[in-house]
């Protein structure tokens, strides 16, 4: 980073509530929310740094519009439902084993491997390796405990 950029950020902190809403509205050209100080600081934050290095990247906005789509596509009732913990659809997930790399890529209803629809992780970590897994263990998504 540089100077001017750090400096910007350390006056953040010093900075009063209306001198925030100053900076605010500088660099949004708009009124600043009714949130706290700490909201406030941390999005003008980003936003200095933003405007010093550039924005996300043309993926991440893409990916991100994606989510959005994948999300305003459900139902009210499938919103407020207990979210299962599954990677989002198009993620793709990659797997060391014996010194080859195994990619697997997340669907909305299954998983995808070497071209093949799986119905579960555990399966494609089977036919990876040969032996019973539990999937969501051997591609790093669960922790492993052992009970003793």
């Amino acid at each position: 980073m540089n100077d001017t950029v750090l400096s910007q950020l350390a006056a953040l902190k010093a900075a009063s509530a209306p001198d925030l809403r100053a900076k605010w509205r500088e660099l949004f050209d708009s009124e600043p929310p009714q949130y706290n100080r700490r909201f406030l600081e941390s999005r003008l934050a980003y936003r200095i740094q933003e405007l010093a290095y550039g924005g996300l990247a043309r993926e991440t906005v893409d990916r991100l519009r994606a989510m959005a789509k994948q999300y305003d596509a459900k139902s009210v009732a499938e919103r407020k439902a207990r979210p299962v913990h599954r990677p989002i659809a198009g993620t793709q997930l990659i797997r060391e084993w014996q010194g080859i790399s195994h990619c697997v890529t997340v669907r909305t209803d299954d998983f995808e491997y070497l071209g093949r629809p799986y119905k579960s992780l555990s399966s494609v970590a089977q036919e990876i390796t040969g032996t019973k897994w539990n999937g969501w263990v051997f591609f790093g998504l669960k922790n492993h405990q052992v009970k003793s």
